[in-house]
């Protein structure tokens, strides 16, 4: 099965945070890990706003340089899915609505840190969400 990481577990495993193993482990499967250009550009903006252009563009080339594919899928489909996510999981941050998306439409599981957010998702057995920490 293969699994889509969200903007908080990339940055967790870039900034060698908590759930930064368990980010490791998942990179090390013999399985795709995807991410969604949106959630990229969250580790983007993280990273610029936290120091710099430069470091920012090296975070996302250390992540590409592992493997990860990213994703860019906003057909029409696809962004109604974001949509009605988001509609339904209010405390759900549109970009995280678009990790969800991008889980289900693979139907892969979504690796996060975010438990605030998805724990209700979780518990409810509606997606298959791994939390790193």
């Amino acid at each position: 099965m293969s699994t889509v990481i969200d903007a908080s577990g990339l940055i967790a495993f870039l900034r060698d945070e908590p759930g930064a193993e368990a980010v490791q482990s998942f990179l090390s499967l013999p399985q795709t890990c995807y991410v969604h250009a949106l959630n990229l550009c969250e580790v983007y903006c993280d990273f610029w706003r936290a120091s710099t252009q430069s470091t920012a563009e090296s975070a996302i080339d250390d992540l590409l340089s592992l493997g990860i594919e990213e994703r860019n899928d906003m057909d029409s489909e696809f962004w109604r899915e974001i949509g009605r996510l988001k509609a339904i999981y209010r405390r759900v941050s549109l970009a995280d609505c678009c990790a969800l998306a991008l889980a289900n439409r693979l139907g892969a599981s979504l690796v996060t840190a975010d438990r605030h957010e998805f724990e209700p998702l979780a518990a409810a057995g509606i997606f298959q969400i791994e939390f790193i920490r």
